[in-house]
């Protein structure tokens, strides 16, 4: 959550600094951090669910902060789980080609926002740098809030 609110994404990233822009940011960061969990099978597993259910509560409390009623809760969770979702699958798919994965976090993270050529490159490389210090990190780190 802390990096997802640094600065640089939204002044040089040019990433819309509104409630739609700050989720596509935490859940661009927790998608990276999922695939790292991934990638040590079974032994991430518990931990994704763990981190993911965290997310769930995080984001159930952060709609009822901004007043959506309890009726709305559910489908607006299903809305943002499938979100976060679409950005893990297509990073996946992307992060070990630059243009794909640019072409990936300009629909994920700026989505109705035309960034420029420049925005986008800023928070595509950032997210790659990213995605290297996680894979750098040994689970125990990782798993301890070390996250590089």
């Amino acid at each position: 959550m802390a990096e997802a609110r640094d600065p640089a994404w939204y002044r040089r990233g040019g990433v819309p600094d509104t409630v739609d822009g700050r989720f596509d940011m935490v859940s661009a960061l927790l998608a990276l951090v999922l695939l790292r969990l991934e990638a040590e099978g079974e032994s991430g597993r518990r931990n994704s669910v763990l981190l993911t259910e965290l997310f769930v509560d995080d984001m159930d409390a952060s709609l009822r902060e901004l007043g959506t009623g309890d009726l709305m809760v559910g489908k607006g969770i299903g809305k943002l789980m499938g979100a976060l979702g679409g950005r893990k699958a297509s990073f996946r798919d992307t992060l070990s080609d630059a243009s794909a994965f640019e072409a990936s976090v300009r629909r994920n993270v700026f989505r109705d926002a035309p960034p420029s050529e420049d925005a986008v490159r800023f928070v595509a490389e950032h997210l790659r740098r990213r995605q290297s210090a996680l894979v750098a990190v040994p689970l125990a780190r990782l798993l301890a809030g070390e996250i590089g």
